[in-house]
Protein backbone atom coordinates (compact mmCIF):
# COMPACT_ATOMS: atom_id res chain seq x y z
CA UNK A 1 0.00 0.00 0.00
CA UNK A 2 0.81 3.27 -0.54
CA UNK A 3 3.40 5.26 2.28
CA UNK A 4 0.42 8.05 2.56
CA UNK A 5 -2.29 5.39 3.11
CA UNK A 6 -0.35 3.73 5.65
CA UNK A 7 0.34 7.42 7.16
CA UNK A 8 -3.70 7.71 7.26
CA UNK A 9 -3.68 3.96 8.56
CA UNK A 10 -1.48 4.79 11.66
CA UNK A 11 -3.18 7.71 12.51
CA UNK A 12 -6.41 6.20 12.23
CA UNK A 13 -5.24 3.34 14.31
CA UNK A 14 -6.27 4.63 17.70
CA UNK A 15 -9.65 5.11 17.01
CA UNK A 16 -10.22 1.72 15.49
CA UNK A 17 -9.80 -0.41 18.29
CA UNK A 18 -13.40 -0.84 18.91
CA UNK A 19 -15.91 -3.39 17.28
CA UNK A 20 -12.84 -5.47 16.03
CA UNK A 21 -12.53 -2.17 13.34
CA UNK A 22 -8.77 -2.91 12.60
CA UNK A 23 -9.56 -6.04 11.37
CA UNK A 24 -12.47 -4.88 10.08
CA UNK A 25 -10.71 -1.74 7.83
CA UNK A 26 -8.01 -4.09 7.07
CA UNK A 27 -10.33 -6.46 5.44
CA UNK A 28 -12.46 -4.04 3.49
CA UNK A 29 -9.10 -2.06 2.21
CA UNK A 30 -8.60 -5.89 0.54
CA UNK A 31 -11.72 -6.09 -0.99
CA UNK A 32 -11.72 -2.14 -2.00
CA UNK A 33 -8.16 -3.09 -3.83
CA UNK A 34 -10.15 -5.37 -5.65
CA UNK A 35 -13.15 -3.48 -6.35
CA UNK A 36 -10.98 -0.86 -7.93
CA UNK A 37 -9.32 -3.12 -10.00
CA UNK A 38 -12.30 -4.60 -11.20
CA UNK A 39 -15.05 -1.70 -11.45
CA UNK A 40 -12.21 1.35 -11.73
CA UNK A 41 -12.80 4.59 -9.26
CA UNK A 42 -10.12 6.44 -7.95
CA UNK A 43 -7.85 4.52 -5.36
CA UNK A 44 -6.97 8.23 -3.83
CA UNK A 45 -10.55 8.71 -2.81
CA UNK A 46 -11.64 5.09 -1.73
CA UNK A 47 -8.65 3.91 -0.24
CA UNK A 48 -8.62 6.97 2.36
CA UNK A 49 -12.54 6.84 2.84
CA UNK A 50 -12.27 2.65 3.84
CA UNK A 51 -9.78 3.78 6.15
CA UNK A 52 -11.19 6.32 7.69
CA UNK A 53 -15.19 5.11 7.62
CA UNK A 54 -15.70 3.46 10.92
CA UNK A 55 -13.28 5.73 13.01
CA UNK A 56 -16.77 7.68 14.36
CA UNK A 57 -17.42 4.28 16.11
CA UNK A 58 -14.79 5.48 18.90
CA UNK A 59 -16.67 8.41 20.04
CA UNK A 60 -19.90 5.92 21.00
CA UNK A 61 -19.52 4.08 24.75
CA UNK A 62 -18.76 0.65 23.60
CA UNK A 63 -21.55 -0.57 25.28
CA UNK A 64 -24.41 1.70 23.06
CA UNK A 65 -22.47 0.72 19.47
CA UNK A 66 -24.59 -2.62 18.68
CA UNK A 67 -28.03 -1.13 19.37
CA UNK A 68 -26.42 1.23 16.49
CA UNK A 69 -26.10 -1.02 13.71
CA UNK A 70 -27.43 -5.02 12.57
CA UNK A 71 -30.61 -7.02 12.59
CA UNK A 72 -31.51 -5.37 15.92
CA UNK A 73 -30.88 -1.79 15.63
CA UNK A 74 -32.77 0.49 17.83
CA UNK A 75 -31.03 3.54 18.29
CA UNK A 76 -30.42 4.59 14.12
CA UNK A 77 -29.72 7.89 15.24
CA UNK A 78 -26.58 7.08 16.81
CA UNK A 79 -25.34 5.80 13.30
CA UNK A 80 -25.71 8.91 11.94
CA UNK A 81 -23.33 10.19 14.87
CA UNK A 82 -20.65 7.51 14.39
CA UNK A 83 -20.87 9.51 10.35
CA UNK A 84 -20.30 12.90 11.30
CA UNK A 85 -18.03 12.13 13.83
CA UNK A 86 -15.87 9.88 11.67
CA UNK A 87 -16.04 12.91 8.72
CA UNK A 88 -14.63 15.38 11.16
CA UNK A 89 -11.89 12.62 13.00
CA UNK A 90 -11.38 11.93 9.11
CA UNK A 91 -11.02 15.79 8.23
CA UNK A 92 -8.23 16.29 10.87
CA UNK A 93 -6.67 13.49 9.90
CA UNK A 94 -6.25 14.08 6.23
CA UNK A 95 -5.29 17.90 7.13
CA UNK A 96 -1.94 16.41 9.86
CA UNK A 97 -1.35 14.25 6.46
CA UNK A 98 -2.01 17.51 4.06
CA UNK A 99 -3.83 15.23 2.15
CA UNK A 100 -5.03 17.60 -1.07
CA UNK A 101 -7.88 19.27 -0.10
CA UNK A 102 -10.04 18.40 -3.48
CA UNK A 103 -9.83 14.54 -2.45
CA UNK A 104 -10.61 15.17 0.96
CA UNK A 105 -14.02 17.08 0.71
CA UNK A 106 -15.16 13.62 -1.33
CA UNK A 107 -13.85 11.67 0.83
CA UNK A 108 -15.54 13.10 4.35
CA UNK A 109 -18.77 13.31 1.96
CA UNK A 110 -17.83 9.82 1.71
CA UNK A 111 -17.69 8.67 5.27
CA UNK A 112 -20.43 10.95 6.39
CA UNK A 113 -23.00 8.86 4.49
CA UNK A 114 -21.27 5.32 3.80
CA UNK A 115 -23.83 4.19 5.75
CA UNK A 116 -27.02 6.05 6.29
CA UNK A 117 -27.26 7.03 2.43
CA UNK A 118 -28.34 3.60 0.40
CA UNK A 119 -27.41 5.46 -3.25
CA UNK A 120 -23.94 6.38 -3.69
CA UNK A 121 -22.88 9.73 -4.50
CA UNK A 122 -20.15 8.28 -7.17
CA UNK A 123 -18.36 5.46 -7.50
CA UNK A 124 -15.71 5.93 -5.19
CA UNK A 125 -19.03 5.95 -2.98
CA UNK A 126 -19.87 2.59 -3.97
CA UNK A 127 -16.86 0.76 -3.87
CA UNK A 128 -16.37 2.35 -0.11
CA UNK A 129 -20.11 0.95 0.82
CA UNK A 130 -19.37 -2.49 -1.20
CA UNK A 131 -16.13 -2.83 0.39
CA UNK A 132 -17.23 -2.53 4.16
CA UNK A 133 -20.45 -4.69 3.32
CA UNK A 134 -18.32 -7.59 2.05
CA UNK A 135 -16.32 -7.91 5.48
CA UNK A 136 -19.68 -9.41 6.63
CA UNK A 137 -19.21 -12.23 4.32
CA UNK A 138 -15.50 -13.04 5.09
CA UNK A 139 -14.87 -15.70 7.94
CA UNK A 140 -14.33 -13.13 10.46
CA UNK A 141 -17.42 -11.16 9.95
CA UNK A 142 -19.75 -14.36 9.80
CA UNK A 143 -18.09 -15.34 13.42
CA UNK A 144 -18.18 -11.70 14.75
CA UNK A 145 -22.05 -11.54 13.42
CA UNK A 146 -22.93 -14.82 15.11
CA UNK A 147 -21.33 -13.49 18.40
CA UNK A 148 -22.65 -10.00 18.03
CA UNK A 149 -26.27 -11.19 17.03
CA UNK A 150 -26.87 -14.53 19.21
CA UNK A 151 -27.38 -16.33 15.61
CA UNK A 152 -26.79 -19.54 14.82
CA UNK A 153 -24.30 -19.56 11.78
CA UNK A 154 -27.12 -20.96 9.14
CA UNK A 155 -29.32 -17.95 10.13
CA UNK A 156 -26.67 -15.21 10.00
CA UNK A 157 -25.85 -17.12 6.56
CA UNK A 158 -28.98 -17.16 5.36
CA UNK A 159 -28.94 -13.33 6.20
CA UNK A 160 -26.50 -12.68 4.24
CA UNK A 161 -27.63 -15.01 1.33
CA UNK A 162 -31.11 -12.39 1.28
CA UNK A 163 -29.56 -9.66 1.42
CA UNK A 164 -26.62 -9.86 -1.22
CA UNK A 165 -29.31 -9.02 -3.35
CA UNK A 166 -30.07 -5.48 -1.69
CA UNK A 167 -26.49 -4.56 -0.34
CA UNK A 168 -24.37 -4.07 -3.59
CA UNK A 169 -24.12 -1.77 -5.64
CA UNK A 170 -21.86 -3.09 -7.96
CA UNK A 171 -21.85 -6.18 -10.54
CA UNK A 172 -17.93 -7.18 -8.85
CA UNK A 173 -18.87 -6.75 -5.19
CA UNK A 174 -22.15 -8.89 -5.45
CA UNK A 175 -20.12 -11.60 -6.93
CA UNK A 176 -17.17 -11.34 -4.70
CA UNK A 177 -20.15 -11.63 -1.95
CA UNK A 178 -21.33 -14.86 -3.77
CA UNK A 179 -18.24 -16.30 -3.44
CA UNK A 180 -17.67 -16.04 -0.12
CA UNK A 181 -21.02 -17.18 0.55
CA UNK A 182 -19.86 -20.30 -0.84
CA UNK A 183 -17.08 -20.47 1.07
CA UNK A 184 -18.53 -20.04 3.87
CA UNK A 185 -21.19 -22.62 3.30
CA UNK A 186 -19.21 -25.25 2.71
CA UNK A 187 -17.24 -24.29 6.13
CA UNK A 188 -14.08 -22.80 4.37
CA UNK A 189 -12.91 -19.97 4.38
CA UNK A 190 -10.93 -18.44 1.80
CA UNK A 191 -10.12 -15.03 3.09
CA UNK A 192 -8.48 -15.42 6.31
Amino acid sequence: MDQMFLKIFHLASPYLDTRENAEHTRIACEFAIRLLHEEGGDAHVVLPAVILHDVGWKSIPEELQITAFGPGKRDTALNRVHEREGARIADEILRAVEYPRLLTAEIIAIVSGHDSMQEAISLNDAIVKDSDKLWRYTEHGVSLGVKRYAMSRSQYVQRLRKKRQVWFLTRAAERIATEELQSRERGQDLKE
